[in-house]
């Protein structure tokens, strides 16, 4: 059973490595990772290679100059040895051609002569002649010029005239190219050298005559151009090939007539239908030109292990670089295979399965394109409640939400200008179906609505109170027209607007004007007080906040609390919100002590201030308040009052949520279960849950614990904790798999926690408590 456990995991590795495979983003990226380092590699390596080639062909080719500047020396000092040698015969008393015409001295001339033949290494015979004399003197005796070049050297490309003509009228040294001269019946390729006596002498009497085996000189340039594979040659002065050495097919003689002409140097010419590189050097002794040729590709066949060498390493480099393309062709494919799981996990969608898909961007793309076709849907939900929010609770501390704010247009750029609120109540005594589709066609023109005239933007909400419609108004302040000028323009244009497009006649409360958009829920409360008033103007009557303080001026210069200050803390804490309450309650008490008033006067207003707040209880339904009212009533002191009259407002404002919870349904028990279907989501927060239930953050925190018995955050890592334990049990996956899953996006902080909690990694808890199925590889 485990045998074959193993071979099913083993084949499912292997099906999940190559769907791996098939992904044809990953080949692309491992494609594009080869290419890289592949292009760059393959230039390299081929300058590696040519410099290599070209430094090699340098070296060869240099190499060749100094070998043929040593076979030019060595032949120099050949030549120069026969001049020295003719030099010496013609002053030589016993070679004069009285003593070699002597009979008796005549044979000391012939040893003369052998030792002077001696004296060469390349000499095959040395011969004296003497102008317009039919006998010619050599080491081995004295012969006829006739017999001897018509029976012992007898040469094919000369005739025997033309040698006795240079005999006779050479005035330098004549070099004769090598040809094939028939001696005693036998062919040998030689050459001549005629060097007349005396040497320099513009009448000379005489000739010496020296015949040389071209091998001799062959064997020379052989000698020193060792392993040389070319050719090589000898021009004199004239252009005249004297000797040629060929290791292979011989050259045309155009090719040859090129070769005479050249400079010295190294020279690239293409000879015989085929490339050679071409070295030449110049006696500067005799002006001989020497030539070795060699085909080019003789330089390649020298670099083959160099070759073999480059294409070694070139072959390990590409198979590593394709191997660590592929590792990171892998690890840069693997954060997008987790954003499509992640993406899979969120929605529903089977993008990846179509084949119009061609590749995972492209189902980003489109999962992408989905969500924000859903979030374009949600975002007059999210503006709504993010407008409710600020009516209600003003502007949180909380980044991400201050940036919902910013993208829903609620707040003006840079903080310039001013916001309020506006409440709008219609007449209760129109009601009926047509009634009530007026209604909701003003509430879906006033939704959003600008007024480029005024330099004001307006943003309206259905409110929770019956046949009421809240306003959020932020304007730019102009120039010309004063600020409260300019709100009442705005207001008289949102009146006749629905008068305009309905029959129903709306009464409006306006609160103050604030620069800063966190303060919009003190204007939301002037509103509210302000609408309070509307019976006393009547239906289509508008109040503003700011006119209240006419309602309550006292007839007299003393000190009183403020008509409009009490009406706005009853309203807050109507409203349920305690930190408008608290702030009103501090003003109060701070005008108070700004004031010179005697003991009893202040008392006067305590109780006063008591009264306001303890109205405010009755109406809310909290009658037990009044069992109290002894120790709310006793103080000594501003501050003592102050806490007393704070802590009757946070119990009113409770009191508030918790009427407004019965009234939907048990809101704790849908937050609590919303929290159970979320959890997973690691954006999720109390000031997001606070924004969706529109309900301050405050409350939801207390209201929370007393639900679950645990806060917020204890609750969501209880929660996420439990589902991780589950999930270690009854699954197989990956533990980093299982942590992102549930939310948690910090692997080593949860495992952290995870042994705080059980005393175990998680580990070691799935194979302490798993099923023995699991424990099989």
């Amino acid at each position: 059973m485990s045998k074959l456990t193993n071979k099913s995991t083993s084949l499912s590795r292997a099906k999940i490595n190559w769907n791996h495979l098939k992904s044809s983003l990953l080949l692309k990226y491992a494609l594009s990772y080869i290419l890289i380092f592949l292009i760059p590699l393959t230039g390299v390596t081929i300058f590696v290679y040519e410099n290599a080639v070209t430094g090699l062909r340098s070296e060869i080719e240099q190499s060749n100059v100094n070998q043929l500047n040593q076979v030019k020396m060595t032949i120099d000092d050949r030549m120069r040895e026969l001049q020295e040698i003719a030099s010496k015969i013609a002053y030589d008393e016993q070679l004069t051609p009285y003593m070699v015409r002597d009979p008796y001295f005549g044979w000391e001339a012939i040893r003369q002569l052998s030792t002077y033949k001696a004296n060469s290494s390349i000499l095959e015979d040395l011969f004296l002649y003497f102008h317009d004399d039919s006998t010619i003197y050599s080491s081995r005796g004295l012969t006829n010029v006739d017999v001897l070049f018509s029976q012992t050297y007898q040469f094919n490309q000369v005739s025997k005239e033309d040698l006795l003509h240079d005999l006779n009228e050479a005035k330098g040294p004549i070099m004769r190219p090598a040809e094939q001269v028939n001696v005693n019946y036998r062919k040998e390729s030689m050459l001549t050298l005629l060097v007349p006596i005396m040497p320099n002498d513009p009448f000379p009497y005489g000739t010496v005559v020296y015949l040389m085996k071209e091998s001799k000189l062959t064997g020379v340039m052989d000698s020193i151009l060792n392993n040389f594979s070319g050719s090589s040659y000898i021009f004199d002065q004239d252009g005249k090939m004297l000797t040629a050495n060929n290791h292979g097919a011989s050259m045309p003689q155009g090719d040859l007539a090129i070769l005479s002409a050249l400079q010295p140097g190294i020279h690239s010419l293409t000879l015989n239908g085929e490339k050679q590189s071409v070295v030449a050097v110049l006696s500067q002794e005799n002006g001989w030109t020497y030539v070795a040729a060699m085909p080019s590709h003789q330089f390649f066949s020298r670099v083959v292990h160099i070759q073999t060498l480059i294409l070694l390493v070139f072959s390990i480099v590409v198979l590593t670089g394709i191997a660590a393309a592929m590792l990171l062709a892998k690890r840069q494919y693997h954060p997008i295979k987790d954003l499509m799981e992640f993406a899979k996990q969120k929605s529903k969608s089977t993008a990846l399965d179509s084949a119009k898909i061609s590749n995972e961007w492209d189902w980003i793309k489109q999962t992408i394109h989905d969500y924000n076709a859903r979030i374009d849907i949600q975002v007059p939900y999210v503006r709504n409640q993010c407008l409710l929010l600020l009516l209600k609770h003003g502007k949180p501390d909380d980044p991400e939400i201050e940036q919902l704010v910013l993208d829903a247009g609620l707040e003006l750029p840079q903080g310039q200008g001013y916001y309020f609120s506006v409440i709008l109540a219609w007449n209760a005594s129109n009601t009926g179906e047509n009634s009530r589709q007026e209604r909701q066609q003003m509430q879906e023109m006033l939704h959003e609505l600008e007024l480029p005239d005024l330099h004001s933007r307006v943003y309206g909400i259905e409110f929770s109170p019956a046949e009421q419609f809240a306003f959020m108004v932020s304007l730019v302040p102009a120039e010309s027209v004063p600020l409260q000028e300019q709100i009442e323009q705005i207001v008289e244009s949102i009146k006749l607007m629905i008068m305009e497009n309905s029959q129903l006649l709306p009464s409006l409360g306006v609160g103050t004007p604030y620069e800063n958009l966190a303060e919009l829920n003190q204007s939301f409360i002037e509103a509210a007080t302000a609408l309070e008033f509307r019976l006393a103007g009547g239906n289509g009557h508008v109040t503003y906040f700011e006119h209240l303080a006419e309602l309550s001026s006292p007839d007299t210069e003393t000190f009183w609390i403020s008509k409009k200050s009490l009406l706005k803390l009853e309203q807050s804490l109507k409203q349920g919100n305690a930190i408008v309450a608290r702030q009103m309650i501090s003003s109060i008490i701070l005008d108070m002590k700004n004031e010179s008033l005697s003991v009893s006067l202040l008392r006067c207003f305590c109780y006063d201030l008591l009264n306001a707040l303890l109205r405010a209880a009755s109406e809310m339904g909290m009658h037990s308040v009044i069992q109290h009212i002894s120790a709310l009533a006793t103080f000594d002191t501003l501050e003592e009052t102050e806490q007393k009259l704070n802590r009757l407002a946070e119990q009113i404002c409770d009191q508030v949520e918790r009427n407004t919870e019965t009234e939907q349904h048990s809101l704790m028990d849908d937050i609590v279960a919303y929290v159970d279907q979320q959890y997973a989501d690691y954006t999720l927060s109390l000031e997001h849950i606070a924004l969706k239930y529109a309900i301050s953050t405050s409350y939801l925190s207390r209201s929370f614990k007393e639900k679950t018995g645990l806060n917020f955050s204890q609750y969501i890592s209880r929660c996420r904790m439990d589902e991780v334990m589950r999930l270690l049990l009854s699954t197989d996956a990956p533990l980093k798999d299982i942590i992102e899953q549930v939310g948690y996006l910090d692997t080593p902080n949860f495992i952290r926690k995870f042994k705080k909690e059980t005393g175990l990694t998680p580990g070691q808890y799935r194979k302490l408590n798993a099923p023995e199925v699991l424990h099989v590889e």
